[in-house]
């Protein structure tokens, strides 16, 4: 039979009972012959509690030295989690084994608190699969050269599993999370929104970079370049329904655009409340402002995503870019502090309520209005729009983040996302 790799989130990790749960549907593959590699996460709310207590003793990190201490700390809510569900398994009558990220061991880079993959050496879990074993792997951290464990960022789990399914590759990677699928958006705020069978690589990469919680983009990158087959469903549908039905279930991520794909002209509402915008105001228009200003944000290690520059007038212009609202301070303070003396800057002012909200569908490439739809939408609510960022397959505006719900329901209805695409 197939080699599978089972992904499971915190939430679905979240108790004993769940675990057993988890076990349970986990022993049910197992019994059907199939090769077992299972990736938990940390129990719910877990990770959150471990950082929460080092952030008692250093309110702010920032140095590599404390971000090392940071991923040894925030490590081990991967590392009882993997031993808990092995426990539930051997209780099951299957025979498990757990592994945290250095004994597999997953390489990666010394970026602590984010680090990147470098590769992973399977030669120990294909002798476990081989002697019939289940293989638990804690998701979400790494080593480096130095024998130093490394996180791989929120989310960084989804990345783990993948990357694992990549490097072993695995027939499938199931995603299972707290809900049943990939949704046109979050059914909190749009009640009406639909779950999708399937869509498609690119849109699921768009949906995960634009603020989409249901996966991590690191991971939808490695699906991509690895062509992983992967699937995200909910782990709270009864462990015990057949394996071909459960397999069918949730939303399959398609590298194949069908022609149903094409028709769907948006397929999906994603969103991000994490946003914060810095603008420099009155910069010189010349060559290389741009990497003035970016060169040492980059080097501070701080994504930055949507970019404006305004038109210039007498010789100056202003400068806008987001960045994640965790770096707003450091962002701010970088400017303040070097980036706008020296560029000579009138002002640096910031704004960290601001929210990104995009349109997504790769039947955009293929139908002129999209856009101007978009903006008429928000226009009649009285939605004003600060940026708009666009690709072949995505529309982004950057809004006042008190707008952001209203924004949401009203580019769901007037795209109809509520309704099957014919």
């Amino acid at each position: 039979m197939a080699l599978i790799v089972h992904k499971y989130g915190g939430t679905s990790m979240g108790s004993t009972d769940r675990i057993r749960n988890v076990a349970k549907r986990v022993a049910k593959w197992a019994r059907a012959g199939h090769q077992m590699v299972v990736v938990p996460s940390a129990m719910s709310g877990e990770t959150n509690r471990l950082l929460g207590l080092a952030k008692e003793l250093a309110p702010s990190s920032g140095s590599a030295e404390l971000n090392r201490e940071f991923d040894m700390i925030a490590s081990t809510g991967e590392q009882v989690s993997v031993g808990l569900l092995a426990i539930a398994l051997q209780a099951e009558g299957i025979e498990a084994v757990s592994y945290t990220g250095w004994q597999v061991p997953l390489n990666t880079d010394s970026s602590y608190t984010k680090a990147r993959i470098e590769s992973i050496e399977d030669s120990r879990v294909r002798a476990d699969l081989a002697a019939g074993k289940v293989v638990v792997i804690a998701g979400f951290q790494g080593v480096d050269d130095e024998m130093n464990i490394t996180t791989l960022g929120r989310g960084g789990s989804d990345t783990s599993a993948v990357a694992i399914a990549a490097a072993m590759k695995a027939a499938e990677c199931l995603i299972y999370t707290d809900v049943d699928g990939v949704y046109t958006t979050d059914p909190r705020i749009v009640p009406e929104a639909r779950r999708l069978h399937t869509i498609s690589f690119e849109e699921m990469l768009e949906m995960a970079s634009l603020g989409s919680k249901i996966l991590q983009i690191r991971s939808v990158e490695f699906a991509g370049k690895y062509r992983v087959p992967l699937r995200v469903l909910s782990s709270f549908t009864p462990w015990d329904i057949d394996i071909e039905e459960e397999a069918k279930s949730g939303t399959l991520i398609s590298f194949e655009e069908d022609e149903k794909m094409e028709q769907a002209v948006v397929s999906g509402i994603a969103f991000n409340r994490d946003e914060a915008k810095v603008t420099l105001l009155g910069v010189p228009d010349k060559p290389g402002i741009a990497y003035q200003i970016l060169g040492p944000v980059a080097e501070a290690n701080i994504d930055i995503d949507v970019i404006i520059q305004n038109v210039s007038q007498e010789g100056k212009t202003d400068f806008s870019f987001t960045v994640h609202r965790n770096d707003y301070a450091r962002t701010m303070a970088l400017l303040e502090g070097t980036v706008g003396p020296a560029t000579q800057a009138a002002k640096v002012q910031g704004d960290p309520k601001i929210c990104k909200v995009s349109i997504v569908g790769i039947g955009m490439r293929s139908h002129v209005g999209v856009a101007s739809k978009m903006f008429r939408a928000l226009s009649e609510e009285g939605i004003n729009i600060q940026m708009i960022s666009t690709s072949e397959i995505k529309t982004s505006v950057v809004i006042d983040e008190k707008y952001m719900e209203l924004a949401v329901r009203a580019l769901h209805k007037a795209f109809e996302l509520e309704k099957d695409p014919v």
